[in-house]
């Protein structure tokens, strides 16, 4: 996550060519930990830029009941992978 927090990160990245490497991990991988840390990079990298001001995400101000809504689904999301629920997508 540091590493693309900033846009020059971001760039960097990508230039590696980070996204077919990940997208293969994806493939194989079976510890739910990694394939959540996969699919959350992944979504980094094919994603748009964020717009003015939110070059560097570390610095971003997020408003307190939407930190609160995220932390609520990243819980929901560790919930399910610990029972088993959610497939990985392929």
């Amino acid at each position: 996550p540091q590493l693309t927090a900033t846009q020059a990160g971001r760039r960097s990245v990508r230039e590696k060519g980070t996204y077919l490497i990940l997208r293969e991990l994806h493939r194989w991988e079976q510890e739910p930990e990694v394939l959540a840390a996969c699919e959350k990079l992944i979504q980094v990298l094919i994603g748009e830029e964020p717009g003015p001001g939110m070059e560097n995400l570390l610095e971003v101000k997020v408003p307190e009941e939407v930190e609160r809504e995220l932390q609520r689904l990243d819980q929901e999301e560790e919930e399910r992978w610990g029972r088993g629920q959610e497939e990985p997508a392929r």
